[in-house]
């Protein structure tokens, strides 16, 4: 091991041990639309001084159509732009099959204010993944697959790294940070195990879903039979091999469904970025 790859471990650790990812008590449940609007405050090193304070509001797993009632979609997108965020990313799973309307895609979401940024989850994939890459796109959701693009926000750039979805077999790690900036990373990708493939002890935040908090959230048992699939990371915050990973529990299925949750109510995140001086 060199005497750099011993520093920036031990600073990952130190990191780690200091909660750089803290759930704060700002919780508020829609109950009419039943969800939950959950903020987060992230403290980076990798962050650039500019964007501390940003604000970056997450949806994932919307499950359009059968597995969620339109007006819970309208109502977080409501909630989305009157807290006027620097960012919106959408993590996946748009739809759960062919026979959902792919079309209420485009359409449920065109009304997002704040610049978009999105990548795919595994049902896109078995449901059109062509068709609704380019709905999104044709409303300027700017969809990454294995890919990364470059906002800038606050006179800096801002680089958000998108991974295809893990799941289908679909991501290229590798590939989807090929000429990504620096500073000011944020990766995006649907399913959170894909984390333990990015990019050892540098600090970013990744973004994921899928699990929805494991849908049925039984103490203990939950957590061990995700564990024991080897996943787990299924809701909240982690640190995974030195980055930061939050796994939002997405908005689908539940009331007004045939697939109840238990414990694990929908979830939109708001994440504040904070800056923090290296060890």
């Amino acid at each position: 091991m060199t005497a750099l790859t011993r520093r920036r471990m031990l600073q990952a650790l130190a990191a780690s041990a200091l909660a750089p990812m803290t759930a704060s008590a700002h919780r508020r449940l829609i109950a009419s639309e039943y969800y939950e609007v959950n903020e987060v405050e992230v403290f980076l090193t990798s962050l650039d001084p500019a964007h501390d304070g940003l604000r970056i509001v997450q949806l994932s797993d919307l499950h359009i159509g059968s597995g969620v009632p339109d007006g819970r979609i309208i109502s977080a997108i409501r909630e989305a732009n009157a807290l006027a965020p620097d960012l919106v990313v959408l993590t996946g799973d748009y739809v759960t099959n062919k026979r959902d309307p792919l079309s209420r895609v485009p359409e449920l979401l065109e009304p997002i204010r704040a610049p978009r940024v999105a990548v795919l989850g595994n049902h896109d994939y078995w449901s059109g993944p062509a068709a609704l890459h380019d709905s999104l796109e044709r409303i300027g959701v700017n969809v990454l697959q294995n890919e990364n693009t470059s906002l800038r926000l606050r006179g800096v750039d801002f680089n958000v790294i998108g991974v295809d979805d893990s799941t289908t077999r679909n991501d290229d790690v590798e590939k989807a940070y090929r000429g990504a900036g620096k500073a000011s990373r944020l990766v995006l990708t649907h399913t959170p195990s894909c984390a333990k493939n990015l990019p050892a002890w540098d600090d970013v935040l990744c973004l994921s879903g899928h699990t929805h908090g494991g849908q049925w959230n039984v103490p203990k048992l939950t957590k061990g039979i995700y564990q024991a699939a080897g996943q787990p990371w299924f809701r909240g915050a982690y640190t995974v091999r030195g980055n930061q990973l939050y796994v939002n529990r997405g908005m689908g299925f539940g009331k007004g469904t045939r697939l109840p949750r238990i414990n694990s109510d929908p979830e939109m995140s708001v994440i504040t970025l904070r800056y923090r001086e290296p060890a």
